[in-house]
């Protein structure tokens, strides 16, 4: 859990081809997370896709990468540590925009972060350099023991450089190793004392696994029958709940049909006085039916106009889908050149370079 993901983005991955170094070689079917990681324990940031299982990407930014738009919607870096160059298609320029955005910020993050730990190593390196060029003589202590190795050295380039020293000069590294030899007996002793502490840890943690397994799989079970139960709890509920419902609808209907037994009866009335205006119904019904039958003769005229209409408007759209269609051909026909052109590009570049 020590890297977590910042930014992610869809795209197609690429990578160049390892023979040719001409052509692209698809490594997803289809567009897949590509996602911008960070290290926060080292401190760097990676670029991580998955597809499946299988890592298609996994490249460590570094300050001097860089990433290349090389069309709208395509862009491209160099990865050298993995030996290969990566690839990657959005589905519009703004993703594409949006993750060269983020490559450009995070390269400057690792750029700060490797200026830092350099001025570290510089800071750490300084008061080791100073102390090493302490006072020879100084008696023998711990401290002394776990210097460095160029103080553990001086004692025998003292001797060699003066063959006819005193005694207790002479002793000196004899002295200065037994110690060393028991210094490492005892780290020895407390390594191995360690070791079997993390043996029994481990073998402790490897029973609490298989007791967690088991009680995951238990915990499971119970979980199903309980599922099972609330299931079967639901059904008869939704039951009772239907009949009650059901009883609900049938006092509702009985109402409505009793209303509307009064409404008929109500319109049975109507219905007598309306039978003298039955005469006058019958002529408007005939000029009516006259003036329908006009209106669906022109219905048919313009049936037939919308009919004409519509199939120009079909053959109008196979003319628009053949032309897009060509200008999409185009366009990759296009994008296909320029990537050539790119590469003669740099590999003029190159060639000057090199001249």
């Amino acid at each position: 859990f020590r890297e977590q993901p910042i930014f992610s983005t869809r795209a197609h991955v690429f990578q160049i081809d390892p023979n040719t170094k001409k052509n692209w070689v698809p490594t997803s079917k289809h567009a897949v997370t590509v996602s911008y990681f960070y290290d926060s324990t080292r401190n760097v940031y990676r670029i991580i896709s998955l597809d499946g299982a299988k890592a298609i990407i996994n490249s460590t930014i570094t300050p001097n990468m860089t990433f290349t738009k090389t069309s709208q919607k395509f862009g491209q870096w160099a990865d050298s540590r993995a030996n290969t160059v990566y690839g990657l298609g959005f589905s519009s320029e703004h993703h594409l925009s949006k993750f060269a955005e983020k490559f450009q910020e995070f390269k400057e993050a690792a750029r700060l972060a490797k200026e830092k730990s350099q001025e570290k190593m510089e800071l750490t390196s300084t008061p080791s350099q100073e102390s090493a060029g302490g006072d020879i003589q100084s008696p023998l202590t711990p401290e002394s023991i776990n210097g460095t190795d160029d103080e553990r050295a001086m004692p025998e380039v003292t001797q060699n450089s003066e063959p006819r020293a005193e005694p207790t000069q002479n002793a000196l590294p004899f002295t200065h190793s037994s110690t060393i030899s028991k210094h490492w007996e005892a780290e020895l002793a407390t390594l191995k004392g360690n070791n079997a502490k993390l043996t029994a840890a481990l073998l402790e943690s490897t029973a609490n696994v298989k007791q967690w397994k088991q009680q995951l799989a238990a915990y499971q079970e119970e979980a199903e029958r309980l599922h099972k139960r609330v299931t079967e709890l639901e059904c008869v509920s939704s039951q009772a709940n239907a009949v009650h419902t059901h009883k609900t609808e049938l006092n509702q209907t009985i109402q409505e049909l009793e209303s509307t037994l009064k409404k008929k009866e109500e319109e049975i009335e109507g219905l007598k006085q309306e039978i003298d205006n039955a005469r006058e119904l019958q002529a408007q019904r005939d000029s009516l039916t006259q003036k329908l039958q006009e209106v669906e003769i022109r219905n048919k005229d313009l049936e037939g106009q919308l009919s004409d209409l519509e199939q120009r408007l079909e053959k109008s759209q196979n003319e628009q889908e053949a032309f897009r269609n060509n200008l999409k051909t185009l366009l990759e026909i296009l994008d296909g050149k320029i990537f050539e052109l790119t590469e003669l590009r740099d590999n003029l570049a190159k060639l000057i370079e090199c001249s």
